[in-house]
């Protein structure tokens, strides 16, 4: 009787047990369908797998430490990354210091401003467990959002929450940059003069721009006449005078741009924004070693920033092309060739100092230690290092061609592998994006095929990329013609079966429409 009755105690707290497990798993499911709504960190666009982590906060610590204007800002971002690393109780007294910095310094525009910060707060407590403290930051946000006409339960999409997206999205990885652009234009639209918003549509125009594929390369630079409006709103403005002087010098509006570097220079001698991009406007002119001596300034102030590592690394490259191109035939033989093999030294240890952080973004820096490494005849590592690149996904269609076009290259003029080069060069054409890198890809795939044709007119792998290429540009006709040729000596070619199979449906089906 008593084995009965604790029999039957147990099976009912065993049930009481399963039932407390689904109304907790149903009351999670219900709360992370309310957080998916807000408008916050944890819900734009990068996460863990698109974003170097280590990297990232160290860069929001470095403008924290700098006593950066928006230091709310970068609380709140450190609090998102310190969370995806499970530091979340770190995460917490980020999210405090941000709170504590927008009621000191925001306090008629609090309520505007917290969105983002509450937004995150629930996210961290949801990521704790601690799933009450959860909903009352989605009720604090439901109580704010009530103020607004146009604004849903939990957020609404007022020009603070576009901005803050904004500087986020442009601060992660650069497939993302389209995104930002599109928040700050948002921004902009209701409030025209905010300083802070008019800099970040400046900025990611100016990054835009410097892609070869995108629209906003072709044409006259927006970015020049929207960093101008931000120095009309704030004349102050050092790192908008760099960045526009940049744009000047590529302008060939030399004469202002160098007056604007000496004035921003003047205003903020020691703000690394500033100096980073006073030495790339000095490197590009010619003067590597006040490009050095700013670097070198810069490296003292924040020690770990990947980008003046590499803005280094490309200083001591300059000088390695130039005692390459122009040997001095009249000094002694030794001391040159120590020279040289002290650049090489340098240029790899600031390229890798700019890449060993960042595995998942830092594409131009791996590029150039690979470039180094050819150039130094290292080919086993700059090998391992485009197997590397040629993996990743998620990133620029610019970067990926560019990466498959310098390993075309490095397997065509290093390791005398035409077949290799062709694979890399097909990849970097089939990627559909307009740019300079895709057009060399596709000059070094046209000169390649030629060749082989003139040594042989029986090249299949020759006369498949004629194909290729001609059913790129839409000649369908001369690329059945190519693909047909191509399997009179390789049969089997399962590529160009498939090839002229489509070719030749898509012809019929053109022919089957009815007039």
């Amino acid at each position: 009787m008593l084995v009965k009755r604790l029999l039957g105690h147990y099976l009912l707290r065993t049930k009481r047990m399963l039932q407390y497990i689904v109304w907790r798993n149903a009351q999670d499911d219900l709360l992370k369908v309310k957080l998916n709504w807000l408008q916050c960190h944890f819900t734009w666009a990068p996460q863990r797998e698109n974003i170097d982590l280590d990297d990232m906060k160290q860069r929001l610590q470095d403008s924290i430490d700098l006593g950066v204007k928006y230091q709310a800002r970068s609380y709140n971002q450190l609090a998102f990354v310190n969370c995806l690393q499970g530091n979340c109780e770190e995460a917490v007294q980020n999210l405090k210091e941000a709170e504590k910095i927008l009621r000191e310094n925001h306090e008629d525009e609090f309520d505007k401003r917290i969105i983002i910060t509450y937004g995150n707060y629930a996210w961290v407590y949801y990521h704790m467990g601690q799933l009450t403290e959860a909903q009352s930051y989605l009720d604090k946000l439901e109580r704010i959002c009530q103020q607004f006409p146009e604004a849903s339960r939990y957020t609404a999409m007022i020009p603070e929450v576009y901005g803050e997206k904004g500087w986020s999205l442009l601060s992660c990885t650069a497939q993302y940059y389209e995104d930002a652009m599109e928040c700050f234009k948002k921004a902009l639209e209701e409030d025209p003069d905010n300083t802070d918003w008019n800099n970040g549509y400046a900025t990611v125009l100016f990054r835009l721009e410097w892609f070869s594929g995108t629209p906003e390369s072709q044409g006259p630079s927006e970015s020049m006449k929207q960093f101008r409006r931000v120095l009309e709103l704030d004349p102050d403005h050092t790192v908008a005078m760099v960045l526009l002087a940049l744009k000047l010098q590529q302008f060939n509006q030399s004469e202002e741009a160098l007056e604007l570097i000496k004035e921003a220079l003047q205003k903020s001698p020691d703000l690394p924004y500033v100096l980073r991009y006073a030495a790339k406007f000095y490197r590009t002119k010619g003067d590597v070693e006040k490009a050095v001596e700013l670097l070198k300034k810069g490296l003292e102030i924040t020690p770990h920033s990947t980008f003046l590592h590499h803005q280094i690394g490309q200083c001591y490259r300059t000088k390695l092309y130039h005692l390459i191109n122009f040997p001095d035939s009249k000094g002694p033989r030794n001391a040159a060739l120590q020279q040289k093999a002290q650049l090489f030294k340098l240029c790899k240890y600031h390229f890798q100092k700019a890449f060993e952080k960042r595995p998942l973004t830092s594409i131009k820096p791996h590029l150039d230690f690979a470039g180094i490494c050819v150039l130094n005849e290292e080919y086993c590592k700059a090998k391992e290092i485009y197997n590397h690149l040629l993996t990743l996904d998620g990133i620029r269609p610019e970067n990926k061609q560019a990466i498959c076009l310098q390993a075309g290259l490095f397997e065509l003029n290093h390791k005398n592998s035409e077949s290799n080069a062709i694979s890399h060069f097909l990849e970097g054409i089939k990627v559909n994006y307009d740019s300079i890198e895709q057009k060399r890809c596709r000059e070094n795939l046209e000169m390649i095929a030629a060749s082989q044709l003139r040594r042989n007119r029986r090249e299949s792998k020759a006369l498949g990329v004629f194909g290729f290429l001609h059913q790129l540009d839409g000649e369908r006709c001369e690329a059945i013609q190519y693909f047909e040729r191509a399997l009179e000596f390789d049969p089997g070619n399962e590529e160009y079966l498939s090839a002229l199979c489509e070719l030749r449906l898509s012809i019929k089906a053109d022919n089957d429409i009815p007039n």
